[in-house]
């Protein structure tokens, strides 16, 4: 996560991996208190590079206080991102959060308003259920309105044992597989989250080690990933890595993006050399049998 704190080391990061290629971006307005966002566009501004990257921006998350998915908040978070990034508009706007208790026409509305007036150039939901993306996309079809582009649920190989925040979506396991199916059916664009598992499997967590994990980013891990099923995934992906020459992360990234989906994982990176061991997964190309083995499936050995 890039930070005023650490500017030169934010802005040496976000150089190198642009320069690798990267050219889209994550962020939200809860992120260090809208640290990121102001971190982030005086990096583009200084560069001078606002056309050539894209910005995924999310707002509308739910705070102690009350539930936030209103046009209200839509606006006043969106108002307050443009003027941290110092950006005319964003270009991907995901709501960060679903509030299922409200209807998705104002919804609708206030994003069709917000695309109207040039402020975002596309939207979409995180942590948004498939039946509520498609209960928004069939009114704003009804009602001659853009539907949304894009969803960002989390996915990965391993299941989440349970979620790291509250109210969030996965579209992992076995019984989300209606989900994954009609995302794949409509093409539907998937920026999944924390698709390495949130660093699960990058080794550092074991059979022996993880009860004595108590914090920082890797107890996350711990609590939402270290159980039986998903750490003989970990083995299998070490073992697959082995025999290729890779490492147990890439095998469970290119298990990502060989799903059957229009899917785009969201990967978060330390340093230069994370993002282009991460990229590298991208020419990975693993096969059917693999992946169900990877997946500890029924029939495959």
């Amino acid at each position: 996560m890039v930070s005023s704190k650490e500017l030169d080391k934010s802005f040496a990061l976000l150089d190198a991996i642009f320069e690798m290629g990267c050219n889209t971006f994550d962020s939200a307005h809860i992120y260090g208190g809208g640290d990121v966002e102001r971190t982030f566009g005086r990096w583009v501004d200084e560069r001078g590079i606002r056309d050539k990257v894209v910005m995924i921006g999310k707002g509308a998350h739910h705070n102690l206080d009350r539930r936030r998915v209103t046009p209200f908040d839509i606006a006043a978070d969106l108002h307050d991102s443009l003027a941290r990034f110092k950006f005319d508009y964003i270009d991907i706007y995901l709501l960060h959060r679903d509030d299922p208790g409200v209807p998705v026409g104002p919804i609708v509305e206030a994003l069709n308003e917000h695309l109207q007036a040039g402020r975002i150039r596309a939207f979409g939901g995180s942590n948004w259920s498939f039946e509520r993306v498609r209960q928004a996309n069939d009114y704003a079809r009804t009602n001659g309105l853009v539907p949304f582009a894009a969803s960002s649920p989390q996915f990965s190989l391993a299941v989440m044992v349970k979620e790291p925040w509250p109210e969030c979506v996965s579209i992992t396991g076995d019984d989300q597989q209606a989900a994954r199916d009609r995302y794949a059916a409509g093409n539907m664009p998937l920026f999944t989250w924390s698709s390495l598992a949130a660093g699960f499997f990058s080794g550092r967590i074991t059979r022996d080690n993880a009860a004595s994990i108590t914090e920082g980013y890797e107890k996350l891990a711990v609590d939402c990933y270290a159980r039986e099923d998903n750490f003989a995934r970990l083995d299998r992906a070490q073992q697959l890595a082995k025999e290729k020459g890779l490492t147990a992360s890439q095998i469970a990234l290119a298990w990502v993006l060989n799903q059957p989906m229009n899917i785009f994982p969201l990967v978060g990176c330390r340093t230069a050399e994370e993002f282009a061991e991460n990229a590298d997964a991208l020419e990975v190309k693993l096969t059917a049998e693999e992946m169900a083995w990877l997946n500890l499936e029924r029939g495959s050995t």
